[in-house]
């Protein structure tokens, strides 16, 4: 089964539930948030450390499972596909 799509947002924006529900409404999805500093560099960091332990078969959803579990922020509006 494929995974239901989800957004992680960070930065400035992700304390503004506004756009937050924008996102959730345009793409139906969930809207979820890290409260850490620095989130911008995140994405790049578990790349860096997947890069250090690939050879040893350790795949990048494995790195990231270290991670800190992120908040369900918004859910989509009910209705807002079809508009």
């Amino acid at each position: 089964a494929v995974p239901r799509t989800r957004i992680l947002a960070t930065g400035g924006a992700s304390h503004n539930k506004k756009i937050l529900q924008v996102l959730s409404d345009v793409f139906n999805a969930p809207v979820y948030t890290i409260d850490t500093a620095n989130s911008a560099c995140l994405g790049s960091a578990y790349r860096a450390i997947h890069g250090l332990v690939a050879e040893m078969n350790v795949s990048l959803a494995d790195v990231v499972k270290l991670a800190l579990e992120p908040r369900l922020a918004v859910t989509p509006t009910t209705g807002a596909e079809e508009v």
